[in-house]
């Protein structure tokens, strides 16, 4: 027998118990953002290399080290994509929906990095996020966090997250606020981790979030972003901070928050929990008013967000919101013989045309009715239809009822539907 072929190391499967609890997760998503009045654009999964070197920035990690990237036959580098915000402005741009216009969009699908797979991340991540176009001032700042905090209400796991926002300022206020944070840094040099070393002269603001703990308490003098802020800049955050209160949204200003993408500006924030353990980002988004002219776009300001569905999952999970489905089936046909099994055919397609909600399975592959009502209780099914000579004989079924124990009865086939929807409603 030939070896058998395995995933490719983080790049999971996801089997029919855990497709369903996707399905709960991403109809309360899809129910959520069009109650904001979003619409959703779909986009291919590969993009030119050179729209993520433009966009995420040739410093970071995603360009330098995970990036599914290869030449095609025509000599082109490609890339798998690592994210969506990108995409979505290239798509948006090319699709002609921002020249003059105001769009309110929401994607999902699967991203793709080449990191070393954890629990929640993995190498093939499916990613949801929403984003907007045209909208300058600190109400769409508000309206997207508003609306990832309705997620959270609608997930029921509001205490369980926490809001963390800050203000990256221009471009401009923040090139003087990194040179005033590498001069201090490089005076502690000798005492930084390789890693924030190889930052200091390629991406200084990533040192802000790093997990060193020695890094870490040298921060703790370091220049503060707030300090080099914009006037501008300043004005609008004081307005979102409002808005959040006006909301009742609760949150903490971190400014060693920064994000790990260059197209950020101004608004950032991020949802955390400590349900997963060690504290964790669940979504994360903020402002980067830049990216569609960098990407040969008119200038168009712009705010989103993105989350890790994956490790959505997994907290739902964790806290109990999402279970194992117990039933795959709520009707479940036996059939003795072929003229039964010819008319359990029928009365299947009848059920499904007008009930289209009901999950009806026909038994297929033989077997007497004990088998074949064995196979009914794995499924879960909550409603037995049975066919035999005497039914056929009569133009009867005999609709047992599998939740209650010993209750059936025999209906006239013109009956069957009418009996089976009362019998799923009440179980």
């Amino acid at each position: 027998m030939s070896k058998p072929i395995q995933a490719i190391r983080g790049m999971n499967d996801i089997l029919p118990i855990e497709t369903a609890q996707w399905q709960q997760v991403e109809a309360v998503l899809r129910q959520t953002v069009a109650s904001y009045g979003y619409s959703e654009i779909r986009f291919p999964i590969v993009e030119f290399t050179d729209l993520f070197k433009r966009s995420v920035g040739e410093v970071t990690d995603i360009v330098e080290k995970e990036m599914y990237t290869f030449d095609d036959r025509n000599g082109d580098s490609l890339s798998l994509r690592p994210e969506g915000t990108a995409v979505c402005v290239r798509a948006a741009n090319q699709g002609a929906l921002l020249y003059n216009q105001q769009q309110r969009l929401w994607y999902t699908g699967p991203m793709f990095r080449h990191e070393r797979p954890q629990k929640g991340r993995y190498r093939q991540f499916h990613q949801f996020g929403v984003e907007s176009y045209g909208f300058a001032g600190a109400d769409m700042d508000a309206e997207v966090i508003m609306l990832s905090a309705r997620l959270w209400k609608a997930f029921g796991i509001t205490e369980h997250l926490k809001l963390e926002i800050n203000s990256l300022g221009t471009s401009e206020a923040r090139q003087e606020y990194t040179a005033a944070l590498v001069e201090f840094l490089k005076k502690h040099e000798d005492k930084l981790d390789e890693d924030s070393k190889r930052r200091l002269g390629t991406n200084p603001l990533r040192i802000l979030d790093s997990k060193n703990a020695d890094v870490q308490e040298i921060l703790k003098d370091a220049p503060r972003l707030s300090e080099h802020l914009d006037e501008e800049s300043a004005e609008m955050f004081s307005e979102l901070k409002a808005r959040l209160d006006a909301a009742g949204i609760e949150y903490v200003v971190n400014e060693r928050l920064v994000r790990g993408l260059d197209y950020y500006n101004r608004t950032v924030f991020e949802w955390v929990t400590e349900s997963l353990g060690s504290q964790g980002t669940v979504l994360a988004g903020g402002r980067y008013d830049g990216l569609v002219e960098q990407l040969g776009g008119k200038s168009t300001p712009a705010v989103g967000f993105a989350m890790g569905i994956e490790r959505l999952v997994l907290l739902l999970q964790t806290l109990g919101i999402l279970v194992e489905p117990t039933s795959s089936a709520d009707v479940y046909i036996v059939a003795q013989g072929l003229s039964a099994e010819l008319k359990a055919v029928e009365i299947a397609e009848q059920l499904r045309h007008s009930a289209p909600s009901l999950r009806v399975v026909n038994h297929c592959g033989g077997g007497n009715f004990k088998k074949q009502m064995k196979r009914a209780d794995k499924l879960g099914a909550k409603v037995a239809l049975i066919l035999g000579e005497d039914e056929i004989n009569n133009e009867q079924v005999t609709v047992k009822n599998l939740v209650v124990q010993g209750e059936q009865q025999t209906v006239s086939w013109s009956d069957v539907a009418n009996r089976v929807q009362e019998l799923v409603g009440q179980n």
